[in-house]
């Protein structure tokens, strides 16, 4: 906390420059200058005397509030410090399902690498109601997961939205078969994520909605290899927005097809931790920095 302003904060306590003078150990003069800077820098009088006694002005008690609320950030700020250095913690377990392993874990750590270099990462992936078991177990620290989750026993906190999005090889349509339909899936052969996954889950939701039935030439768990294998196939996928970056989109010379019916199949990522009061200073740090991120880059 600024100095000068734990000074005012123990003249306007004590009421009298006198008091405070004595307290904090200065001379009177001393003190009356390092107020009369403060002013000078606000650019405005904190008090006016009334008789003998000192009455805050409208900007002197806002000047109060703010020094009050400085003190107690830097108490907050010296207890967690104290906090990573009593716990010495240097290690951090992330949990991730199958599908956020590939489409957010790689960014997620990316982020926590950069903002806390001194933390050793390690990644357990399975299963959703695996991930969300290993949190409640307290066998990870943070997870994330496909999904909301309605769970007193774990914190939610929803990162993102995410939907299905249509991906071709560039070569496979004609230029008059790049206006496509929902309909126009069941010409199309298909490569689908693994059966058991929240992805595979909408798009058979889909299929079945709206009475698809596409020839599916391939299943697998990995988005990585669903592209690889596009072009080989001959064939489509429905993968998630988030994954489809522009840049892994040209590399593998493959068009993306926004299709609006696809869009209902949005499902929200989201970052899971037990209470944080039961985590440590350093946990609950890089949840903040993850929420903060994915807030300020939706």
């Amino acid at each position: 906390m600024n100095e000068v302003y734990s000074i005012f904060k123990c003249i306007v306590e004590q009421s009298s420059m006198n008091k405070a003078a004595q307290l904090l150990n200065l001379s009177q003069p001393a003190l009356s200058r390092k107020i009369a800077k403060l002013e000078q820098d606000i650019g405005a009088p904190l008090f006016r005397r009334v008789g003998k006694r000192l009455e805050l002005t409208r900007i002197g008690q806002l000047t109060y509030e703010y020094a009050i609320e400085a003190e107690r950030l830097h108490h907050q700020f010296m207890n967690t410090v104290k906090e990573f250095k009593d716990t010495g913690r240097s290690s951090l377990t992330i949990g991730a399902s199958l599908t956020t392993l590939q489409s957010t874990l790689p960014d997620l750590i990316t982020l926590l690498r950069r903002t806390h270099p001194e933390i050793d990462i390690k990644a357990i992936t399975g299963k959703t109601h695996e991930i969300v078991n290993y949190v409640r177990e307290h066998k990870v620290d943070i997870a994330v997961i496909a999904s909301r989750l309605d769970d007193p026993s774990v914190q939610c906190t929803p990162l993102f939205d995410d939907h299905l999005i249509l991906v071709l090889p560039r070569t496979l349509l004609t230029d008059e078969q790049l206006h496509l339909q929902l309909i126009d899936l069941n010409d199309i052969p298909m490569i689908l994520f693994s059966k058991g996954t929240w992805y595979r889950l909408l798009t058979d939701e889909l299929f079945e909605q709206y009475h698809l039935s596409p020839e599916i030439r391939m299943e697998i768990d990995s988005f990585e290899a669903i592209l690889r294998l596009l072009h080989t196939f001959r064939a489509g996928a429905l993968l998630p927005k988030s994954y489809l970056h522009p840049q892994l989109v040209a590399v593998n010379d493959l068009v993306t097809y926004h299709i609006p019916e696809l869009e209902a199949t949005k499902r929200s990522t989201s970052l899971i931790h037990a209470d944080p009061h039961s985590l440590d200073a350093s946990v609950r740090s890089c949840i903040y920095e993850i929420a903060t991120y994915f807030q300020q880059h939706p």
